[in-house]
């Protein structure tokens, strides 16, 4: 009963996955065409860095405070 239930949630989500039309968005192909969709690429890459480091420093600290007690 769970592999059946399993099964049929897996072939719904194909079956929404493919109920989508594909479009094309005006926004995006300009950006692509002028060569600005790099740049909001790089800014957003920049900024998971920024938080993936910031979040790193939290950690570490958590664990310097947490040995000290």
């Amino acid at each position: 009963m769970k592999r059946f239930f399993i099964l049929f949630c897996l072939i719904l989500c194909n079956i929404f996955a493919f109920a989508q039309q594909p479009s094309n968005v005006e926004m995006a192909d300009t950006m692509r065409s002028s060569g600005k969709i790099y740049v909001v690429i790089g800014v957003i890459c920049i900024v998971f860095i920024g938080l993936a480091i910031y979040l790193f420093t939290i950690d570490r600290r958590l664990k310097k405070i947490e040995k000290g007690n």
